[in-house]
Parts: structure tokens; C-alpha cells; sequence
């Protein structure tokens, strides 16, 4: 009896595995109501904190050549930051905006190309299907077959 239990319970343990393979092993897939994301697209621009960040980075690693450690570098970024008055963090807050004008240029930039070559590939598309059919029609007659083997 203890036999014939094992062996359906064996089964239903590697169906299960099967199943989680299968699922473990296939690619993700995106979400169905997203598009995939373009690696041409510009990135956005980092905000003042991560500005500040950028710096303080460079100075906490000259007085703290041993750390290793990223969280507490950013920990002690972050509590600098917050101790931080309006008029110190004004240098910061400048470069990230000005970083934030740059980006909407080139992301229009990358808009107007977009929607170029979308409508390049629509034109293309109407093109081809035109010619494909004026071709279809010149050999549908007896002659036209002597004209596609000249081609």
C-alpha cells in the first residue's frame, strides 16, 4: 500500500515541478498594456538630491577610503541633505533644473523623430502594397508573364 501511495504523489509532485520550470524558465513577459521600453530613449534627468549625491559621494569616499558599503553612503548622504538649508541646496537644485531643460530638448527631440519615422514606415507601407498590386495586375495578362521573366 505504501507503494501505490508513493507513486501518485511522485506524480502530482512532478507535475508541479513541471509547472514551475516552465514558468520559472520562460522569459518574462511585459505586462499586456505596456510597450516595450526603447533603449534610444533619452534618460530622465536626476533630481537635486541626486545631484548632491553625485558630490557627496567623492568627498564621504576621500574621508572614508575603508567603507564599503553603499547603504551607508547613502544614509549619511541623506541625513546631510535633510540638515541642508534652502540657500545651501540652491547650488544643487540649479544644475539638476537646468539638467531638466536639457532633457525636454532632447526628449522632444526624440519625440519628433518618432513620429518622423512612424510616418516614414506608414508611407513606405502604403508604397509597397500600391506596387505590389500594380504589379499583380500587369501580370494577370498573357504578356505580362513575358515582362516578369526580363525583370
Amino acid at each position: 500500500m505504501k507503494g501505490a501511495r508513493s507513486k501518485p504523489a511522485t506524480r502530482k509532485a512532478d507535475s508541479k515541478l513541471s509547472v514551475k520550470k516552465g514558468a520559472a524558465a520562460g522569459k518574462k513577459a511585459a505586462p499586456k498594456g505596456k510597450p516595450a521600453k526603447d533603449p534610444n530613449k533619452p534618460k530622465r534627468p536626476a533630481s537635486a538630491f541626486f545631484v548632491f549625491m553625485e558630490d557627496f559621494r567623492k568627498q564621504y569616499k576621500e574621508k572614508h577610503p575603508n567603507n564599503k558599503s553603499v547603504a551607508v553612503v547613502g544614509k549619511a548622504g541623506g541625513d546631510k541633505w535633510k540638515s541642508m538649508s534652502e540657500a545651501e541646496k540652491a547650488p544643487y537644485v540649479s544644475k539638476a533644473e537646468k539638467r531638466k531643460v536639457e532633457y525636454e530638448k532632447t526628449l522632444q527631440d526624440y519625440n519628433k523623430k518618432m513620429a518622423e519615422g512612424a510616418d516614414a514606415e506608414e508611407e513606405e507601407s502604403d508604397k509597397s502594397k500600391s506596387e505590389v498590386n500594380d504589379e499583380d495586375e500587369e501580370g494577370s495578362g498573357d504578356e505580362g508573364d513575358e515582362d516578369d521573366d526580363d525583370e
